[in-house]
């Protein structure tokens, strides 16, 4: 009792001015062992930090001071005080740069007025035969197909623009001609190739007549004709906030809650709602702090927006991988074989083309499931060099049978180059590499960047129903006649799990889906077309009833929405 009255006392100044006590503003260093054995301890040399001021100032401080301590308890200043601590004025950190390095490939979010020219977009590629005008054999000029086709499109993108808004449909077609028009066009076009990459699975059918309208626009013959051309550069979160001298909202670290994914947790929703707070008072904070002359709070949210995006397709496409990495991992192991779970495969039997041990197999599955990841982590990077590759004007196409038809073989070194990249960070970080690692692109197995990126979108589609059958398994089990079934079939649900995961593993990359080891195999992308191979056969499975059961309808989704 006597050390509590003391330290109360000593926590009151004297003010003779007012002839009252106020509460002093130090801080008492009181010693553990003090509260113990009843010594006193003296205060330190900071208790009196406003020495020098009269004692109406102290308690002024003293009572500004609190406030601010209880603002600070409350997290209502700034939001970067939750997210790591640091300074605006430090140096931008490891992860805030590549964060900014991101931002250079990922598209902006369309606005409002944008997604009508979307619209316009749309109608007029679904109405439009583009390619089965251009790329047929014909004694016909080849440019002047593609002249006829493109006039075609522009007429109707006018057309439609009237219909939609009379009055600047009126001010564009009155009195000019499609080259007065070229930077309506571009923006339309850019429109729709920026919207496909943020969204893979919609534009199915029209993003391919989009980039070949796109890319016969620029050949020289037909741009010297036409007077100019379709292509612009895509327009990106980078490149909009430089223009406006706002990359500086990269240094700041509250950037980081402003763009998190947010999952739907119906476990703990408390703690989402929480998340929702914080990205949206970071977000209020980044674009009230960072608005200026030139950019205002609308647009950095726009950015903000579109780098979440670009969080969200991750979290759909890149981390369904991981999950089915971490059943790899869970239930076989390299060096041991459980029972009838033995992922060895050998040549000839059930379809397979190569023969590899289990130990071998195991790695082979792990090593091309982390290329997968790896690809669609940086799938917007290479989607933006899959469009300069396509869209050069130094590098032509040819119209080739390639054993599908006639497709345009084209080269892609940009694409190519960045896809060595990856597969060697891969090598390295799975410490040695099982199969071929020739990668098709400009040849007859993939034609062009066009239909490389096309097929790792795939990806999505393959994983993505297996994980959910796995986990709705569990609920599917709580009928008390599914239960029943699943035992007597399968022996419960952890050995059907087992089932489907071996059978995946074996037979997704066995080397199958072609009749030569050029077009399958173990190459980089004849893994992925034994994958395809083996979705092309579930039908057969004996588990395929759970697939039906869970809700399981296919893996090639809508192609027109």
């Amino acid at each position: 009792l006597r050390l509590l009255l003391r330290l109360f006392v000593q926590r009151l100044s004297f003010c003779p001015e007012t002839h009252f006590y106020t509460w002093k503003n130090s801080e008492m260093e009181v010693r553990e062992e003090d509260l113990f054995d009843g010594t006193e301890s003296d205060s330190s040399p900071e208790t009196s930090k406003f020495s020098n001021e009269s004692p109406r100032r102290k308690a002024k401080l003293g009572i500004e001071d609190e406030m601010q301590t209880e603002r600070s308890d409350l997290d209502l200043e700034d939001p970067r005080k939750t997210s790591s601590g640091a300074s605006e004025n430090s140096k931008m950190s490891a992860e805030n740069r590549i964060l900014m390095e991101r931002s250079k490939y990922i598209p902006l979010r369309l606005s409002v007025e944008e997604r009508k020219l979307l619209k316009l977009l749309e109608a007029a590629l679904n109405v439009s035969d583009y390619t089965g005008r251009v790329d047929i054999l014909s004694y016909e000029k080849k440019s002047t197909r593609i002249q006829v086709q493109l006039k075609d499109i522009y007429a109707i993108l006018s057309g439609l623009l009237v219909a939609s808004d009379y009055k600047a449909g009126q001010q564009m077609i009155a009195d000019r001609t499609f080259a007065d028009n070229a930077a309506f066009f571009q923006q339309v076009f850019e429109v729709g190739r920026r919207y496909k990459v943020m969204n893979p699975e919609k534009m199915r059918t029209e993003y391919g007549k989009l980039v070949f309208l796109v890319q016969d626009s620029v050949i020289p013959e037909v741009q010297n004709t036409m007077g100019f051309h379709c292509k612009k550069r895509l327009a990106t979160v980078y490149d909009y906030l430089k223009e406006r001298n706002a990359t500086a909202i990269f240094e700041d670290q509250a950037i980081h809650a402003a763009i998190m994914e947010v999952p739907d947790d119906k476990k703990n929703r408390m703690e989402v709602q929480r998340k929702i707070k914080e990205k949206e008072r970071s977000v209020e904070y980044l674009s009230h702090r960072y608005k200026s002359a030139e950019i205002s709070e609308e647009e950095i949210k726009l950015c903000l927006r579109s780098i979440g995006d670009n969080n969200s397709f991750l979290r759909f496409s890149r981390d369904p991988l991981n999950k089915m990495i971490s059943y790899l991992t869970k239930y076989f192991q390299p060096g041991k074989i459980e029972g009838e779970f033995s992922l060895s495969i050998q040549a000839g039997r059930g379809g397979a083309r190569l023969s590899h041990a289990h130990e071998m197999q195991y790695d082979f599955a792990l090593q091309s499931m982390t290329l997968w990841r790896d690809i669609l982590d940086d799938m917007f990077r290479l989607w933006v060099l899959a469009e300069e590759d396509l869209l050069d004007e130094r590098n032509n196409y040819r119209l080739t049978n390639t054993g599908q038809g006639l497709n345009r073989v084209q080269a892609g070194p940009r694409t190519l180059d960045a896809m060595h990249a990856i597969l060697s960070n891969v090598k390295r970080s799975v410490g040695g590499w099982v199969g071929s690692s020739v990668i098709h692109l400009g040849d007859t197995a993939v034609p062009s960047p066009l239909v490389f990126i096309d097929k790792y979108t795939q990806v999505t589609r393959i994983i993505n129903p297996i994980i959910l059958t796995l986990e709705e398994i569990e609920t599917l089990d709580k009928n008390p006649n599914v239960h029943k079934f699943i035992e007597s079939a399968f022996n419960g649900i952890e050995n059907l799990r087992k089932i489907i995961l071996c059978d995946f593993f074996r037979h997704a990359f066995d080397g199958s889906g072609a009749d030569n080891f050029f077009d399958a195999g173990s190459c980089i992308d004849g893994r992925l077309t034994s994958a395809w191979n083996w979705c092309s056969k579930i039908h057969t499975k004996d588990y395929y009833v759970i697939f039906k059961m869970c809700g399981f309808i296919g893996f090639d989704g809508d192609f027109q929405r």
